[in-house]
């Protein structure tokens, strides 16, 4: 299972929400290359970083940071937040991403969307699906769909992408433990890829469990900023 730490950005700042409420935001640290160089220094090759300013205001806003992150350490970065139109596709990948993280937007427009897995390669971007009740939602979480995630996935695995990853945004932020009934569903539905979960990891047993039931990756981040998980106890099950 790989190990995704996970790095939100508001005001060029490492922070985290809950439950994306932006009220609760909460700065761990004024330096996201800091932060980034101790999980490479610790031995994860990959990083999630999330422009929350971005997702607000729907254009990619922190784009330096990625920049920085990709150019001053060796980790593979996945970056979402804001990426609306093609000059936001052109701004992440010049900056560094290994992976656009595309979630909104599939929603609200799939021909642009597909568009894009043709013109940069389907490789290139991961989906995020971020859920409540099993249903798909949207502008940062604001608002649920009736789209269930399982159809959600089914339609843009079928047009080449290569990985998602899902949130169960009633867990996210909270640490109350991750929705493994959700993520079984998830590799019984679709065992051709690997599940990433995400949100409600709040100790490495979780992190156990994610790894017991099959999960191909987790992305790991309050825990880690609120000291209930080291570093090193991630190692031991990162690969």
């Amino acid at each position: 299972m790989q190990i995704i730490p996970a790095i939100d950005i508001i005001d060029g700042k490492c922070v985290r929400l809950t439950e994306g409420d932006y009220d609760t935001k909460k700065i761990y640290n004024e330096n996201p290359l800091e932060v980034a160089k101790e999980f490479e220094a610790a031995g994860f090759t990959r990083v999630h970083l999330v422009d929350l300013d971005g997702a607000k205001a729907g254009k990619v806003t922190n784009w330096k940071v990625l920049e920085l992150v990709a150019g001053k350490t060796t980790m593979a970065v996945d970056f979402g937040g804001g990426i609306k139109n093609e000059a936001d596709v052109n701004i992440v990948f010049n900056a560094g991403a290994k992976w656009a993280t595309i979630g909104s937007l599939a929603v609200k427009d799939e021909l642009l969307f597909v568009k894009w897995l043709m013109q940069y390669g389907a490789e290139k971007f991961m989906l995020g699906a971020d859920v409540r009740d099993e249903k798909i939602t949207i502008g940062g979480w604001l608002q649920t769909t009736d789209i269930l995630i399982t159809d959600f996935i089914d339609k843009y695995l079928k047009q080449g992408v290569q990985q998602f990853f899902c949130t169960d945004v009633s867990k996210d932020g909270k640490l109350q433990g991750p929705a493994i009934d959700l993520y079984k569903k998830l590799m019984e539905q679709f065992p051709q890829v690997p599940v990433i979960a995400s949100g409600g990891v709040s100790n490495i047993n979780d992190v156990a469990d994610l790894q017991l039931i099959g999960c191909g990756g987790v992305i790991v981040g309050k825990a880690i900023y609120e000291n209930r998980i080291t570093l090193k106890e991630l190692q031991a099950y990162n690969n």
